[in-house]
């Protein structure tokens, strides 16, 4: 590496840490040679369009005018990206990458057209360009921006000839691929299915969509058997940028196999459905909760605190405080408040019979309160301790005809069921996904359900 560009580096490395919190390294310099500048000139200031951030380091050659390095061979542009941290703003990190603060209120402005700039999290890429200034100017030009909003969606903000600027929005060009994982549960489905390659995202996803029928504190044994069938996403380099869904699982529990198969409707709808065509997604949530330990089941129990035996009318799932609690079905909120021992309380009337009940929460989320309607799936509020409770889990009813009855041996309405030429459109849909499926298998061992 040149003494030029070990140096430009090193500054940059300095400036990163002069009213930035985003990781800064600048890019599309390319090679120089030792001969092109004398060595001292890697210590000089660049400002990189900031002349308060450029003073602010500390260098051989104070004296050297701001915006005036010539380094012969750098593109007509340049641009370096900024990972977004905690408590960043984008505004901010464009004025601590060297733009005027009304120049970076233009662009911010005009990415509003299309994002909320208020929306940018911990995380995301941002490249920030510039074209350096000509002999007699102080400031490298700002061209704009680019923001990777996701995986597959980009904005990007450019100065126009106006000397405003303008958003526009691209999708990235990525190729999707299918991978399959298979194996036997030792320990527990998170470990095992994650030491077998299956991305968190992915595995999450396959627990909720399975969290209708199955009780993952009961129903799994050691010697149980998975497989899924999910999706990846890469880039023109060929790296990959993205975990997508999957396509197909089968939970083999106590020898009997569970297949779903990921199916877009003619109408719009993406579900998981059996291979009858009946949807995997259930009228009410089994377990409104990812996580969780069930620590205490429906029936007569020795109260903890109370200590006398008492019906206990719900499930209690111990989690850590602050876990994220589910809606367990479409509905509207009929109470959101303290209610006794309860502490804070949340319940949900789903249709004419049934209704859902949380309690202990530790906060509620944004929006909850009585009237406002709800999905299944959507978070609702917190895990916590309030009430009578010993410590942080989520007591968790479910009421039919404004009765508590058992969770666990509630016939739960079942979902959708596909009939006529939506069936056989799914059909061949299945049989689709089990030539990938076989396509892809190595482990002849596992013997796939219907």
């Amino acid at each position: 590496m040149s003494t030029i560009l070990r140096g430009l580096l090193a500054v940059v490395v300095l400036a990163a840490g002069v009213g930035m919190s985003a990781r800064l390294l600048l890019t599309d310099v390319p090679p120089a040679t030792d001969t092109q500048a004398p060595s001292t000139l890697a210590l000089a200031p660049l400002s990189l369009g900031n002349p308060a951030a450029a003073a602010a380091l500390k260098v051989r050659h104070p004296d050297t005018p701001l915006g005036q390095v010539s380094i012969p061979g750098i593109p007509p542009s340049y641009g370096y990206p900024l990972r977004v941290a905690a408590g960043d703003t984008l505004a901010g990190l464009l004025v601590g990458a060297g733009v005027s603060r009304d120049e970076a209120h233009g662009a911010v402005t005009a990415l509003g057209k299309l994002f909320d700039a208020r929306r940018i999290r911990p995380g995301q890429d941002i490249t920030v360009r510039f074209r350096p200034a000509p002999d007699g100017a102080r400031d490298d030009l700002f061209l704009g921006f680019t923001l990777d909003v996701d995986y597959r969606r980009r904005i990007a903000v450019a100065r126009t000839a106006a000397d405003g600027f303008r958003a526009s929005e691209e999708e990235r060009a990525l190729s999707r691929s299918l991978a399959r994982a298979a194996g036997t549960i030792e320990a527990n489905l998170f470990d095992d299915a994650t030491a077998a390659g299956v991305p968190a995202a992915v595995l999450v996803a396959v627990v909720r969509a399975y969290s209708w029928d199955v009780d993952f504190q009961r129903a799994i044994r050691r010697g149980d058997r998975f497989e899924i069938l999910f999706e990846r996403f890469h880039d023109e380099t060929g790296a990959l940028v993205h975990a997508g869904g999957f396509v197909f699982a089968d939970l083999a529990l106590s020898g009997e196999h569970h297949p779903i198969y990921r199916h877009h409707t003619k109408d719009g709808l993406t579900d998981y459905f059996d291979p009858r065509g009946h949807s995997a997604r259930k009228a009410l949530l089994l377990t409104p909760i990812d996580g969780a330990r069930l620590s205490s089941r429906y029936g007569k129990r020795r109260h903890p605190i109370l200590g006398y035996t008492k019906m206990h009318r719900g499930l209690d799932f111990a989690a850590a405080s602050g876990t994220p609690i589910y809606a367990g079905g479409d509905g509207t909120i009929e109470v959101a408040g303290t209610n006794g021992a309860y502490g804070r309380y949340i319940r949900i009337r789903h249709n004419a019979t049934y209704s859902t009940a949380y309690g202990h929460m530790r906060r509620f989320a944004r929006g909850m309160r009585r009237g406002k309607r709800v999905k299944q799936g959507q978070v609702i509020g917190y895990v916590g301790t309030t009430g009578r409770s010993t410590g942080p889990h989520l007591h968790y009813e479910i009421l039919s005809g404004g009765r508590q009855v058992n969770p666990l041996k509630v016939k739960m309405p079942s979902g959708r069921k596909l009939k006529g030429a939506e069936l056989a459109r799914f059909q061949e849909t299945r049989s689709r996904i089990k030539s990938e499926l076989a396509a892809l298998a190595t482990n002849t061992d596992f013997a796939q359900g219907d």
